[in-house]
């Protein structure tokens, strides 16, 4: 059981008279408006969302629809990002903000949409069940449309790297993949997590498999200090795998050994994507977080002679959707 859905990535060049003619990849929005609703994990409000088709170039734009007294829209661009605790928060001129973008900007990312306008109607992006996957599940049932203009993508050229302390994460031009290669470390002293390594080639079908069912997850130690500080008021083990001094709390388990890696890939998709358009080039980061992301993809937009604007090459590739994509979204 499931979908097929096709999309264009990766690159390959087709001889035509005697000569390679390279299929240049089209921008995507969806073919439709799509809704969903459900609870924020830090402001435990209920919010609708709506997600509509966007026009070439216009990239991914959220819309405060309860705000009419002033400008109510935010793009989901590295300018814009205002807070990096916990969540990633953005924020336009006017002081509207919408919070916690990552796991919906991760399943576009995942899934070549280049152009949206979300609407939501409150200040944070539902939670839903803590990944990417409902939000694939939505977007796939709305369809994606090609458009005619082409996607011009961000080819890495030189080394970028930040530091936070102990942690770290750069860009480099990749070896021998044309997209995004995601290396991830993670180092937590409690024994359910541990020390987790995971790297992903990212492409629609390993975004699907590898990526979108991973939950966040959050210590049961830290829940005081949170609602104190006015966050993780909708959290639950309904969407949040809870960490409980060296144990899995949630009565069905994980979704995958190394889910808490696996989500940290998918988190970091997301803020990746505020750059703005898709990267050519390796991730590769010892324990990120939305802060050392968000540095990351700062360093990167500030130092423009390490990259380079380029078209994206394409090859039609028919992904399946995963049976707990389905199930996630019935």
């Amino acid at each position: 059981m499931g979908a097929i859905f096709r999309v264009w990535v990766g690159g390959p060049k087709i001889p035509v008279g005697g000569q390679e003619v390279v299929l240049v990849r089209r921008q995507q929005t969806i073919a439709g408006p799509a809704v969903c609703a459900g609870i924020g994990v830090h402001s435990g409000a209920h919010m609708r969302m709506v997600l509509s088709p966007a026009p070439v170039d216009t990239g991914i734009v959220f819309v405060r629809s309860d705000v009419r007294i002033t400008d109510n829209a935010i793009r989901a661009h590295a300018d814009s990002v205002s807070e990096t605790r916990n969540a990633t928060t953005l924020t336009n001129k006017a002081g509207v903000e919408i919070a916690t973008v990552e796991h919906l900007m991760s399943a576009c990312a995942g899934l070549g949409i280049d152009n949206l306008i979300v609407e939501v109607d409150g200040p944070e992006v539902p939670i839903l069940d803590g990944s990417s996957a409902q939000f694939v599940q939505v977007l796939l049932n709305a369809g994606v449309k090609q458009q005619h203009a082409p996607q011009r993508v961000i080819r890495i050229l030189e080394p970028i790297e930040v530091r936070m302390g102990a942690k770290s994460a750069a860009l480099m031009p990749a070896d021998d993949f044309d997209g995004l290669d995601l290396d991830v470390t993670i180092r937590f002293a409690d024994a359910a997590i541990g020390v987790q390594r995971r790297r992903v080639q990212l492409t629609p079908a390993a975004f699907l498999n590898d990526i979108a069912d991973a939950r966040t997850f959050g210590f049961m130690s830290d829940v005081d200090a949170l609602r104190a500080a006015g966050l993780g008021r909708g959290a639950s083990m309904d969407n949040t795998v809870v960490v409980d001094a060296g144990r899995v709390a949630n009565p069905e388990g994980l979704r995958f050994d190394d889910e808490f890696v696996r989500h940290k890939l998918l988190d970091a998709i997301g803020d990746l994507s505020l750059v703005g358009a898709p990267i050519c080039g390796r991730f590769v980061a010892d324990q990120p977080g939305h802060a050392l992301n968000a540095r990351l993809v700062r360093a990167l937009l500030d130092t423009p002679e390490a990259w380079c604007w380029e078209h994206a090459e394409a090859a039609e590739e028919a992904v399946s959707t995963a049976p707990a994509l389905v199930a996630a979204a019935g």
